[in-house]
Order: C-alpha cells, then sequence, then structure tokens
C-alpha cells in the first residue's frame, strides 16, 4: 500500500501529514538527522546548514536553533534522561547541549575527523562517535574526557547504537560490515558480513534479540544479536539511507533514497506499507517514544505523521518551505 504525500502542497489534514518548514522558521539546508527526547515532546533534527533544531512536537513550532557547528550536523542524540542533546558534525566536534536552554555545555574534540555518528548508552556514562577515520571514540559522557577509541573497520563508521542494556555497541561501517564491541571493555566480539556495499545504519529492536542493518545495496539484513547469524535479507528498491524499529518491536522503518519510507513487518520481513513523500531523498527515521508519530528528515524538510492511523495528530498547521 502506498500513501503519497506532496511536499509542496498545502494540506496537512487532507494528506494527514505534517512539514516542518526550511527556509525562515526552519532549516536551510538538506536534514540529515532527526530524533525524539524520550518523553516525546520535542524532536531534534540536525542539517547541513550547520544548525540543531528543536520543535515542538505538539505544535509544530520552532523551540530552538542551536548554533555552533561549522559544518554539516549528520547525528543527534538524546541523553535517556533527555536533558543533554549531543550533535556531531563534518566540522570534527561534538557538541553536548543543555536540552531546556540550548545552552553548550561541552565540546569534544578528537583526532578522529569528522563526526558521521553519536550514541548515549542507556546508563548516561559513555558518549560513543562513529567517525570518517574508520574509528570509534568513547566519551565519558559527564566530563567529556576520551575513554578510549576502537579501531577494526577500514570504512567510515556510518552509525553507532547502544543494545538496550549497555553491554554492546553495534557499528556499521562502509566496509559493509557491521562489528559488535564489548561496550565496557572495548573488545571486539563479532563482526557481521552480509552486505555487498557500505553500511549507513545500524539499529536493535527494543528487546534487543535483533540487529537491523540498512546498506547501499538495497538491503536490509536482520541479524540474531546475540549470534551474529543472518535471520533475513529485506529487499528494497534503493539505496537504505537509515532505519529504526516501533518501540514494540512490530514494525521497522526504512528511510530510501528515492524519497519514500517503507514499513516492514519486522517478524515476518513483508512490506506493510510504502510512504512516498515526494519531500527528496530520506536521510533520517525515528519513532516517537509511545510509536504513535513517525519523523522523516528529508533533503527539503522534516516530516512527521500518525504512525497508527495515519490520521493527522495535534501538530498544527503544516509550514512549507522551499527546498534548498
Amino acid at each position: 500500500m502506498t500513501k503519497r504525500w506532496g511536499a509542496f502542497v498545502v494540506g496537512c489534514f487532507l494528506f494527514q501529514s505534517c512539514l516542518l518548514a526550511q527556509g525562515d522558521t526552519g532549516h536551510s539546508g538538506p536534514v540529515n538527522c532527526v530524533v525524539f527526547s524520550p518523553d516525546g515532546k520535542a524532536l531534534a533534527s540536525g542539517s547541513d546548514d550547520t544548525t540543531v533544531i528543536l520543535w515542538n512536537i505538539a505544535t509544530g513550532a520552532q523551540k530552538q536553533t542551536l548554533k555552533g557547528h561549522s559544518a554539516p550536523v549528520n547525528s543527534v542524540a538524546f541523553s535517556p534522561d533527555g536533558k543533554t542533546l549531543a550533535s556531531g558534525s563534518w566540522d570534527k566536534t561534538i557538541i553536548v547541549w543543555d536540552a531546556a536552554t540550548g545552552e553548550q555545555k561541552q565540546t569534544l574534540k578528537s583526532d578522529s575527523g569528522r563526526v558521521a555518528s553519536v550514541a548515549f548508552s542507556p546508563d548516561y556514562k559513555t558518549l560513543a562517535s562513529g567517525n570518517m577515520d574508520n574509528s570509534i571514540v568513547l566519551w565519558n559522557a559527564a566530563t567529556g574526557a576520551l575513554k578510549r577509541m576502537l579501531n577494526g573497520h577500514s570504512g567510515m563508521v556510518s552509525s553507532v547504537v547502544f543494545s538496550r542494556d549497555g553491554k554492546t555497541l553495534a557499528s556499521g561501517s562502509w566496509d559493509g560490515t557491521v562489528m559488535l564491541w564489548d561496550a565496557a571493555t572495548g573488545a571486539q566480539k563479532l563482526t557481521l558480513k552480509g552486505h555487498s556495499g557500505p553500511v549507513n545504519v545500524a539499529a536493535y529492536s527494543p528487546d534487543g534479540k535483533t540487529l537491523a542493518s540498512g546498506s547501499w545495496d538495497k538491503t536490509i539484513i536482520l541479524w540474531d544479536a546475540a549470534t551474529g547469524a543472518k535471520e533475513r535479507a529485506l529487499k528494497g528498491p534503493e539505496i537504505v539511507t537509515s532505519a529504526a524499529f516501533s518501540p514494540d518491536g512490530k514494525t521497522l522503518a526504512s528511510g530510501i533514497q528515492d524519497g519514500t519510507v517503507i514499513l516492514w513487518d519486522a517478524a515476518t520481513g513483508t512490506q506493510k506499507q510504502t510512504l512516498a513523500l515526494d519531500a527528496g531523498a530520506v536521510n533520517s527515521v525515528t519513532f516517537s517514544p509511545d510509536g504513535r508519530t513517525l519523523a522523516a528528515g528529508t533533503i527539503f524538510t522534516v516530516i512527521l505523521w500518525d504512525a497508527i492511523t495515519g490520521a493527522l495528530g495535534p501538530i498544527g498547521e503544516p509550514r512549507i518551505g522551499a527546498g534548498p
């Protein structure tokens, strides 16, 4: 089943979605990453325009614009308590922000070069970054001190994510592999091989039993997170840029370079729905903590809609902005 939303048509009620604008009240460049706050009340988006914007989900209003980076922002992550936001950038820094005030708390910089991905551990003790120089850096989330570097990939580390129990860190790389690391010791546990192209994203299921990886080879592979065994491969129409499980673990959303979001049945691997957004390539997808809202960051805008019913949620009137 395919639903289509026009990125330049004013019709939030007709098309059952809401677009958070570019231009005067939003980003002025492609949106590379989106993430909900743990309480689901805010959405953070990072862009090529070097800014991070915090949006009010209830109204669709822009709360704050966080300025501090000097190059595109590739990844954003909230701390588990929602009080802190980290953003990783091509400017080779991670900025740690106070999520309530928008103030810069810390700027983290190592010799690892451009930052492609950031993630907090569930206990908020560690901040991980995946970098363009093929490395992973683990930082002390409280002090900003560098704890250790993990080396093993031979391509850019495009995605880092902690397991729900915090014991394992998964990394996806442009070398075509996914690696599993012991988060406490930094020891490499497993290397998952199965993709024939660069890996753009790795995502754990909520129960931690399954790991999904999406690739340039147009597939998503579902792995047994404990053994590294390949469970199944989901074939998409184009490059898979991003992926996220719904909080109940029943649905896997994948962002596709052709401008669609595909919703998969996580248990069977069958396609449930294809959302054709008409808003440019989809760079990032994420579910709200309650699973009712799905957000997508595209080269033109941020799009929100009700992930359960498809009906318009309380997210305000659409604000349609011109593309870059």
